[in-house]
């Protein structure tokens, strides 16, 4: 079992930078798959940007094209915690934050919900205008 906290939202106005943490339990987070969605009032849950394993101490980011340039997410392993670094926040980046880690058997579809098998409480960003 994986527990995933995430912390550091707020409110914030347009233009401001907020980094976003997230707390992972499990001896082997290194080997995590992670990745960050968000989720607006009415609206689906959508891909922010994933951090996945390439093997001994290689990582690759990938990032949606909304935050793409905005937005830079990593992991600092010994403290077993994944960040993202959001910058020039826009009123559309406001919703609920949620970190996800796929522990294997690693999927490929990065940005799909499913592939990710446990999930944080999710934290607040409000951007205001």
């Amino acid at each position: 079992q994986v527990q995933l906290v995430e912390s550091g939202g707020q409110l914030v106005q347009t233009g401001d930078s907020l980094r976003l943490s997230c707390a992972a339990s499990g001896r082997t987070f290194r080997t995590y798959n992670m990745a960050w969605f968000r989720q607006a009032p009415g609206k689906e849950r959508e891909f922010v940007a994933a951090h996945r394993w390439g093997n001994g101490n290689t990582y690759y980011a990938y990032y949606a094209d909304s935050v793409q340039g905005r937005f830079t997410t990593s992991r600092d392993i010994p403290k077993n915690t994944l960040s993202l670094q959001m910058n020039s926040l826009k009123p559309e980046d406001t919703a609920v934050y949620y970190c996800a880690a796929d522990v294997g058997p690693y999927g490929t579809k990065f940005a799909e919900p499913y592939e990710y098998d446990y999930w944080g409480q999710g934290t607040h960003v409000t951007v205001s205008s």
